[in-house]
């Protein structure tokens, strides 16, 4: 029984690992979401990077090495399935519910702190799920 234990534990944190999500620093998610494509400094003074990993593309918008926006497609430009955008969502939760408002037409998603929010709307010209800081600073540093 304690192995078990031991063993889903393992399993858990392993998995939990290879997920990124909103607010990690540039090296976890290079080790997550794979070889970097293209690297662009934006006028705003924040980065944004294209990563290929497996069949994805991300593209991370990064402020002080923290990543505050990210968009998630597949390679071949076609739509994610409800499955996969639900495991991107809940991959950057934070411990609140995503609530979905179809409202206007277009997929959106708010998060339940207030703290983020998603669209599923094309980016670059592939369908894409984009996950957003909301009310971030980006422009403040931690020194």
């Amino acid at each position: 029984m304690k192995e078990a234990m031991i063993l889903a534990v393992a399993v858990f944190a392993a998995a939990s690992s290879a997920w990124a999500n909103l607010g990690d620093s540039g090296d976890k998610i290079e080790d997550s979401y794979g070889t970097v494509i293209q690297r662009r400094l934006r006028e705003d003074e924040t980065v944004s990077v294209m990563y290929g990993k497996d069949k994805y593309l991300y593209l991370v918008t990064f402020a002080n090495d923290r990543s505050i926006s990210e968009s998630y497609s597949h390679v071949k430009e076609t739509d994610l399935s409800e499955k996969e955008i639900m495991r991107f969502l809940k991959a950057n939760a934070a411990r609140a519910k995503w609530i979905s408002d179809n409202t206007r037409g277009v997929r959106r998603f708010s998060r339940s702190d207030g703290k983020a929010e998603a669209i599923y709307a094309p980016v670059n010209g592939r369908p894409a799920l984009t996950v957003r800081e909301l009310h971030s600073d980006h422009r403040r540093s931690d020194q």
